[in-house]
């Protein structure tokens, strides 16, 4: 059984690397703003939901298989870098709820591709392993990685709502087409920024 201190520390790791700026946080606080709270449920439940499921496989040691296959997380990089590059794309030409757009207009993340997201985004990775290395016992019981997924989907809640409700408050500060533009296209950006870290240290 996890101590008091070790569930305080995780939980306030948890919060941090959730809180903290980086690709689902950006995306919901983009989906926020071009789709509103109510049409973006289904992805901040893919979120929600994806992330806990990815630490138990984490933990129950999903990483081994990156180790029996030469070359297989290296793969996982390009598809990864690759698929973020697309959902910037598609954040930049996003149009709004508001918008009177003639073309097709664009959805937001469904439930099943953003709990998928979740296994090409280098930052749930990268909180993932740190979670179950640093909080789980050396033996890592199926408890004790249970526990940390939950942990992390209760804190998930409170983090994953805020940056979405960040988001649709922006859209009374933005009113503009011209002002939506520019948002999506500055989230855009900093989603593109986020793969240069993965993909830096794939090639040292």
């Amino acid at each position: 059984m996890m101590t008091l201190d070790l569930t305080i520390a995780l939980a306030g790791f948890a919060f941090v690397s959730q809180m903290s700026p980086g690709p689902n946080n950006f995306m919901l606080m983009a989906s926020g703003m071009n789709y509103g709270w109510l049409r973006s449920l289904p992805h901040m439940l893919g979120i929600g939901v994806g992330f806990p499921v990815m630490v138990v496989l984490v933990g129950l040691g999903i990483m081994q298989v990156f180790e029996l296959v030469p070359y297989s997380f290296n793969t996982l990089r390009v598809l990864s870098a690759g698929y973020l590059v697309y959902l910037a794309w598609k954040i930049a030409t996003a149009q709004p709820l508001s918008s009177n757009h003639a073309g097709k207009p664009t959805k937001p993340l469904s439930f099943a591709q953003a709990a998928a997201f979740q296994w090409v985004n280098p930052k749930t990775w990268a909180m993932a392993v740190t979670a179950i290395t640093a909080y789980s016992p050396e033996a890592r019981p199926l408890g004790s990685v249970f526990f940390i997924a939950l942990v992390f989907a209760v804190i998930g809640t409170v983090t994953i709502t805020s940056w979405t409700m960040l988001g649709q408050q922006l859209r009374h500060l933005l009113r503009t087409p011209a002002a939506h533009r520019s948002f999506n296209i500055c989230c855009a950006l900093v989603l593109v920024m986020s793969i240069y870290p993965m993909l830096a240290r794939g090639l040292q």
